[in-house]
């Protein structure tokens, strides 16, 4: 009786798993954040909280290799794939990539005021310029909504908020996942990072109020 609950017990959980991988998106949401301004301070618990802190968000799908190579391609085709025809890349996957700042943000002496923006990148081999934008995103793909866009098709220049080059370097190792990250800290800013596949590019900000 023993075996036979155990194996039933473990035929469920199998069944939980295989439902589990069915069921999750094949590119799954990803977000990154990084919190600045704030301080350490010591809790009536005499615990050391963060508290003050103000929040930069991004939030994207995470698209997967899945034994692709050269993703970007190269030549005249360069970007073409991952692009789809669209004028511009979504940087992610599906839904636009989107950036949440509840502080201005200094991106080579351009200004990103708080609030929130979709983000895309102009893709030419060696040359990323990443494009931040008023165009509103879609949160379900609608081919008769004009108003807001799904990923980056029907993009238009018209509501870019300011564009920056990015710097391109090469990875040692192949990244499966597309992470978007923060990296280089600092209490005065930092560098966004996009990483996929043997690519990363940055674009270094600077924190104003």
């Amino acid at each position: 009786m023993f075996k036979q609950l155990t194996c039933g017990a473990l035929a469920l959980v199998c069944a939980a798993v295989v439902v589990t991988a069915q069921t999750l998106p094949a590119s799954p949401e990803g977000k990154a954040q990084a919190q600045f301004r704030g301080a350490y301070v010591k809790a009536a618990n005499g615990e050391m909280q963060y508290q003050g802190g103000k929040w930069v968000e991004i939030t994207y799908g995470r698209p997967i290799l899945r034994g692709r190579t050269n993703i970007f391609g190269s030549g005249a085709d360069y970007g073409k794939v991952i692009k789809d025809d669209a004028p511009v890349w979504r940087a992610g996957a599906n839904i636009s990539t989107r950036i949440r700042t509840e502080l201005a943000l200094d991106f080579n002496g351009n200004v990103l005021k708080p609030g929130e923006y979709s983000v895309f990148i102009d893709l030419k081999a060696g040359a990323w310029t990443l494009v931040f934008s008023n165009w509103p995103a879609q949160k379900v793909y609608d081919t008769a909504n004009k108003a807001a866009l799904w990923g980056s098709y029907g993009y238009t220049a018209d509501k870019d908020v300011f564009r920056v080059p990015m710097t391109l370097t090469k990875n040692a190792m192949s990244v499966d996942q597309l992470t978007w990250a923060f990296v280089n800290v600092t209490d005065k800013g930092g560098e966004l990072a996009i990483m996929w596949d043997k690519e990363i590019a940055t674009v270094r900000f600077g924190l104003l109020f």
